[in-house]
């Protein structure tokens, strides 16, 4: 019988997880691509991602309350629609969270030493896979410091873009892009709605950190009541934070300087001429990615150790030692490993964003077949989001669909051969059967 992992994580702890995770994720990579999207609109398309997040974040806590189980919409879209849809729902959160985590590690990069980005990456990555197969308990001890050094740099970058935009802000701030796109996000004085709403999908990706409280189901004490707050803490929280600093990011230095850099918050610090504080900056975006990637490993193993549980993947992958899956843990590293090796980190944000949405289309159609009797969210609520998801996803750019598209109907095409119900994912009583 496989060993159950141990339930360690108070609120708080799970709060500085989702948050550290967001964080990372959000500030330091994706406002580059997502501001040559929507330009100076990228602060509307923060709060329609946060909005989408919100949403999808409210029926993953009603959920995972009612499943408090490692494997997130795996687990639900398997229970409450079928084996199948929940093989595809792993499925798309491994892949989408593996491409995620190398978008992290080379973040690293391009913050700690510019120009050498790949081999940073990987160094990261070894450490933060030695530091995770500690289990989880130190993982949030670390994302405690990390998240706490990457507050004081933002801090930094706020006062700094601040500064920038008191003494007169970017010259030519909403000129198009080195692309020749709209970076400003505008067409003819109105909104580039298309533009906006993929710059939402790219931003989505920042907010994708509450995730891994729903995969941690099973570490969490009294998860009934500790995810839900958790991550409507959290994901406030990251919202906040975020539209702070893009505001102030694009005062101080534009749309433009931000779409062009491959580390956007320390041009903002460039353009104050705060020469100073850069290494600040640099080492606090260094903080928050290795604490984004420590948290998004994490989450990738435990979904993988639950479907290898479930006979979806290698059961080889089912090995637990002193309460950490730690053969699912270096399975992922190994993964992430390979798309550091061969793919940029905007291609990866734009394919993690995909893949992640249609994680999130599965889990409200979960959330719909939850019944109220066990606490399903508002209809409107699991609409908005889904409808969200469809949306934002459609608008990605061209690459990331197409290739995200592909590694999908991989998925279903795996969860037809291996969709028969399994222990842990067999649909609950009153809920769909298999077949359908």
């Amino acid at each position: 019988m496989t060993a159950p992992l141990e339930r360690r994580l108070s609120t708080r702890d799970a709060v500085l997880l989702g948050l550290g995770a967001m964080v990372g994720a959000g500030i330091f990579a994706a406002p580059g691509p997502a501001a040559a999207a929507a330009g100076s609109w990228l602060p509307l398309a923060v709060v329609l991602a946060g909005f989408v997040a919100w949403c999808n974040a409210t029926s993953s806590a009603r959920l995972a309350a009612a499943m408090p189980q490692a494997g997130g919409t795996y687990v639900y879209a398997g229970r409450m629609l079928s084996p199948t849809w929940g093989h595809l729902a792993g499925w798309a959160f491994v892949v989408g969270k593996t491409a995620s985590c190398a978008a992290m590690a080379l973040t690293v990069g391009a913050y700690a030493w510019p120009g050498h980005e790949r081999p940073v990456a990987l160094v990261a990555l070894v450490l933060i896979a030695g530091l995770g197969s500690g289990g989880v308990q130190r993982g949030v001890r670390l994302t405690r410091w990390l998240l706490a050094v990457a507050l004081v740099a933002l801090a930094v970058v706020v006062a700094a873009g601040v500064w920038a935009g008191a003494r007169g802000g970017p010259a030519g701030g909403l000129s198009a892009g080195a692309s020749g796109g709209a970076v400003d996000g505008m067409t003819g004085g109105r909104i580039d709605l298309q533009g906006v709403l993929q710059a939402a999908g790219l931003m989505f990706f920042a907010f994708a950190g509450y995730a891994r409280l729903a995969t941690l189901g099973e570490e969490v004490r009294d998860p009934r009541r500790t995810i839900p707050r958790a991550i409507g803490i959290s994901l406030g929280l990251a919202l906040a934070l975020y539209l702070v600093v893009v505001v102030t990011a694009i005062t101080g230095v534009g749309a433009p300087a931000l779409a062009r850099a491959p580390d956007p918050l320390a041009a903002v610090v460039a353009a104050a001429h705060w020469d100073a504080a850069l290494p600040v900056v640099r080492v606090g975006a260094t903080a928050a990615s290795l604490g984004a990637l420590l948290g998004l490993l994490l989450g990738v193993s435990r979904t993988g150790f639950a479907m290898a549980r479930d006979g979806h993947l290698p059961r080889v992958l089912v090995a637990v030692r002193g309460g950490v899956p730690y053969r699912a843990e270096l399975a992922a590293a190994a993964l992430v490993a390979v798309v550091v090796a061969v793919a940029d980190v905007r291609n990866a944000i734009g394919f993690s964003s995909f893949t992640v949405l249609g994680y999130y289309t599965l889990a409200q159609c979960s959330a719909w077949r939850l019944g109220s009797a066990r606490g399903a969210p508002p209809r409107g609520v699991i609409v908005a989001g889904a409808a969200g998801c469809v949306v934002m996803a459609a608008t990605l750019p061209r690459t990331a669909v197409l290739g995200g598209a592909l590694v999908l109907a991989l998925g279903v095409l795996a969860g037809r051969i291996t969709g028969r119900p399994r222990a842990g994912i067999v649909p609950e009583s009153g809920g769909p059967s298999a077949a359908s």
